[in-house]
């Protein structure tokens, strides 16, 4: 009777061990035995940030030289393939015609493909995949390459027979309508933004300024310019820009 009796309290708790564990491990926050361990959860990547493109502001040749396809904004806003004033001579003189495209006080709006600005018989083309308002900065500057240095020019107006450093880089900012007066150079220490900008980048100190756009140089002084030619022109990027304050328009 005794072993019947210990037998059968044996196989009762053996029972309610079995069935009694799952339910405790539950109330007390355990896992249950022989129960699958929870595998932690993935590591989530952040996406990467979206590259932002920056025009580049020096460059170790001075070769301006392009071959690619150029093409002209005409007066209502069409593209057509641009055709040199020489070439339009030629071709009006063969024909009869009155040239297209010649020498006049407003210089044609150039285009390129792509995100650079090229050079382009002694002008600049402004590259199609840039905000208007670098393209407007560029056929500003246009309208006054070959015009002499004057020390002051471009200050008491905008409109000058010659401009120095900081009326030159003023008149350019002003037909994209991002300046409503001239700055000096000093003043331009200050202007805008800090550091350099993602298409137009201002360089000044307080003797001289220039700028760079998409790729070229809008400057006075001929230095790390084979040309050697003063006045306003568009010229290679410098190799360094050290001794200047760097600035950009607020966007650009």
């Amino acid at each position: 009777m005794r072993v019947r009796a210990l037998s059968a309290v044996l196989c009762s708790s053996t029972f309610l061990a079995t069935f009694a564990t799952p339910a405790l491990a539950g109330e007390t926050g355990g896992a249950a035995a022989g129960a699958p361990a929870s595998s932690p959860a993935p590591a989530v990547t952040p996406p990467a940030a979206p590259r932002i493109h920056t025009a580049p502001v020096t460059a170790r040749s001075s070769n301006l030289s392009y071959r690619g396809p150029v093409y002209e904004k005409t007066a209502t806003g069409a593209i057509v393939p641009y055709v040199p004033p020489a070439l339009a001579s030629r071709l009006g003189a063969a024909t009869g015609g009155s040239p297209v495209g010649a020498v006049a006080i407003t210089k044609p709006e150039l285009l390129v493909p792509g995100s650079t600005a090229r050079y382009v018989g002694g002008i600049a083309a402004a590259p199609m995949s840039v905000p208007a308002a670098v393209q407007q900065i560029i056929w500003a500057g246009d309208q006054i390459i070959g015009l002499p240095y004057i020390y002051g020019g471009g200050h008491q107006s905008f409109s000058s027979p010659g401009y120095d450093c900081s009326g030159t880089v003023s008149f350019a900012l002003h037909g994209a309508s991002l300046l409503a007066t001239p700055e000096d150079s000093s003043e331009f220490m200050a202007w805008g933004s800090r550091g350099l900008g993602r298409w137009v980048t201002i360089f000044s100190n307080s003797g001289h300024a220039y700028m760079t756009v998409a790729g070229l140089r809008l400057d006075t002084s001929a230095a790390d310019d084979p040309s050697n030619q003063q006045g306003p022109r568009w010229r290679p990027l410098r190799t360094g820009n050290v001794g200047y304050t760097v600035r950009h328009p607020v966007g650009l």
